[in-house]
């Protein structure tokens, strides 16, 4: 199983940040506008359409407010892993400051490549966009 790790400083409170990415039914569209076209939650699933056609349909694990962590997984959509397991969280550091740390493992393998490039690509969109938070 792959796994891929990621994490980013971003200029923002930690409660502002973890606002926008604990938000499971709109999170995507509000922290990579552009990147994500569109955000809907359908049968329990959130459908995330991605700006190259990209379209996946995500399960919520968990959310821990407490500890500013999301847990989801993809289901279904263009891309169908046999596994996938990824969470967002956010540490503050200081009032106006904190890390994003974003992780995923994947089935199959070969899978890492092309997701470890769209989370790359996801991040500048993110921190662009909750910089300014």
């Amino acid at each position: 199983m792959a796994s891929i790790n990621n994490e980013i400083m971003v200029e923002s409170s930690a409660e502002a940040v973890w606002k926008v990415i604990g938000d499971f039914s709109t999170g995507p569209s509000r922290m990579a506008p552009g990147f994500v076209e569109d955000t809907r939650i359908e049968d329990g699933c959130r459908v995330v359409t991605f700006a190259d056609g990209t379209v996946v349909r995500e399960r919520c694990v968990s959310v821990d407010h407490d500890k500013r962590r999301i847990v989801y997984s993809v289901v279904g959509g263009t891309v169908r892993p046999d596994h996938d397991n990824a969470s967002m969280q956010v540490f503050a550091d200081g009032e106006r400051r904190c890390r994003l740390v974003w992780a995923r493992d994947v089935l199959p393998d070969a899978l890492a490549a092309p997701m470890a490039e769209a989370m790359s690509q996801a991040l500048k969109v993110i921190k662009r966009t909750l910089d300014r938070g």
